[in-house]
């Protein structure tokens, strides 16, 4: 295990890579590219068949260049350290500091590598990652590079202790639209890891994420309320509002104080309750309710008594206008 401090005094534990798996990584990115210089060169040769030898074999020179020190350069400044042999075996290539490489590490790497790993077979890289205390290569320490391994076991105890009882819900008023994300993750990191962080530098921490947090929410923190504890009650404030969005479908509205404070937000429900209907004039809240009408029942008509058969039918008037029966 190695801590590498950041740039906030963050111990990160990274694993650095051990010798077995750098090498099997290292055969499988040689493997393919030795596999596209084959394929290129043999398109080469039958492509520039007419020229000369003093031409093929300028052609072929600039081939392995392009392909062999070239090619693991570009794929690990475009991948930020994970070739294709550090994907499959889960390691990637980072700096000192625990940051993403840049082009001048990978070609500080790759051209060392040339002369490590091509040229003597390995044997160079080999040793000087036994005698490392880190697994580190001449390349990695010219260029300031490590190895780590990424598919490490989560340990326990990354999650964002709660605030004190005395604390729940009250910075329900604060106003949290102007806090941006990188701040809410650098609260949510400094709080899974603070019981990793020495007391001094925890304090200090805790103090300046408050300060800065303070300033987005335009309130003050409270007299008397450690700085990591106003964090862990802000965090779960903003847990709230995201819950309360998430599975009622709004949030209600906080109401800011002349004063500069902030007003508890009142008990909302994103249903409205129906009022009952007004009952009449004058009447008092303890009168009866007015009696409600008869429920309308439609008339049951008669049948029509039917004519007898013998009966002779009855002929139209001339103006056409046939007498109800």
């Amino acid at each position: 295990m190695s801590e590498l401090v950041t740039g906030e005094a963050v111990a990160l534990e990274l694993r650095p890579a051990r010798l077995p798996s750098r090498a099997l990584a290292v055969l499988l990115d040689l493997a393919v590219a030795f596999a596209v210089y084959v394929a290129v060169t043999i398109g080469l040769v039958a492509a520039t068949a007419s020229l000369d030898e003093a031409a093929q074999t300028a052609l072929s020179i600039a081939a392995f260049v392009l392909l062999l020190v070239g090619g693991p350069i570009a794929v690990e400044t475009l991948s930020h350290g994970r070739s294709l042999g550090k994907m499959a075996c889960g390691l990637r290539v980072v700096r000192d500091d625990g940051g993403p490489i840049r082009f001048r590490h990978a070609l500080v790497r790759g051209l060392i590598g040339v002369i490590e790993i091509l040229l003597t077979f390995g044997v160079v890289a080999c040793i000087a990652s036994l005698v490392s205390a880190r697994g580190r290569r001449i390349g990695d320490v010219f260029a300031g590079t490590l190895v780590v391994r990424e598919r490490v076991p989560v340990a326990p105890g990354g999650y964002v202790p709660p605030p004190p009882p005395w604390l729940a819900g009250r910075f329900a008023g604060l106003d949290l639209s102007g806090v941006p994300d990188g701040l809410w993750l650098a609260v949510r990191q400094y709080l899974t890891r603070m019981g990793q962080l020495d007391p001094q530098v925890n304090w200090g921490m805790a103090e300046r994420l408050a300060g800065d947090l303070a300033a987005r929410t335009g309130a003050p923190v409270p007299p008397g309320v450690p700085p990591a504890m106003y964090l862990a009650a802000v965090v779960q404030e903003r847990q709230a509002r995201e819950a309360r969005r998430a599975f009622a479908g709004g949030e209600p509205p906080v109401a800011r104080l002349p004063g500069g404070g902030y007003a508890a937000p009142a008990s909302w429900s994103p249903v409205a309750p129906v009022a009952p209907p007004p009952g009449p004039a004058g009447a008092g809240p303890g009168a009866p309710p007015p009696p409600s009408p008869p429920a309308f029942t439609p008339p049951v008509s008669s049948p029509r008594p039917s004519a007898p058969r013998d009966a002779p039918a009855e002929r139209p008037s001339g103006t056409g206008f046939v007498p109800p029966a």
